[in-house]
């Protein structure tokens, strides 16, 4: 599977990420009982790393300058 987020794109995947985990952890975030849900973004930040997302792949997609 080849590369397609791009630089933007990674950026935004990290934030959104790290943002949803802290949601799970509940660091400055109240126990709402939804706060596993957070977990979720674990994905986000696993396709930032890997610079390539399935879903993206599926559609047809491509951030990434070099394709």
């Amino acid at each position: 599977m080849g590369k397609n987020v791009g630089g933007l794109d990674r950026i935004l995947r990290i934030i959104l990420g790290l943002g949803l985990i802290a949601y799970a952890i509940p660091l400055g975030f109240p126990h709402t009982g939804w706060n596993a849900v957070g977990w979720i973004g674990v994905v986000p930040l696993l396709t930032a790393m890997a610079g390539s997302c399935p879903l993206y792949s599926i559609a047809g997609i491509s951030t990434c300058p070099r394709n």
